[in-house]
């Protein structure tokens, strides 16, 4: 899940060297935090958030494969 976070995230920002992507597993449940550049962070929020929820509605999609549950966090 990792991995397809770092993807998606990096084809959106202008400095794909910034992104940092840290799964924090849990039994059930990873937390998948996400951080870029200060000036991308627009474009991976989207407007009214969208793009976050496109990102987080694939990420539900593809945890579930997996028969896991993945959230999304994206930090400032």
């Amino acid at each position: 899940m990792k991995v397809l976070v770092e993807q998606m995230a990096k084809a959106l920002v202008d400095n794909p060297g910034a992104v940092h992507v840290l799964e924090i597993e849990g039994e059930k449940t990873s937390v998948i935090e996400l951080s870029v550049a200060k000036e991308d962070l627009g474009k991976v929020i989207g407007k009214q958030g969208r793009t976050a929820k496109a990102m987080r509605t694939i990420l539900t999609a593809a945890s579930t494969k997996i028969h896991k549950r993945c959230v999304l966090e994206i930090l400032e």
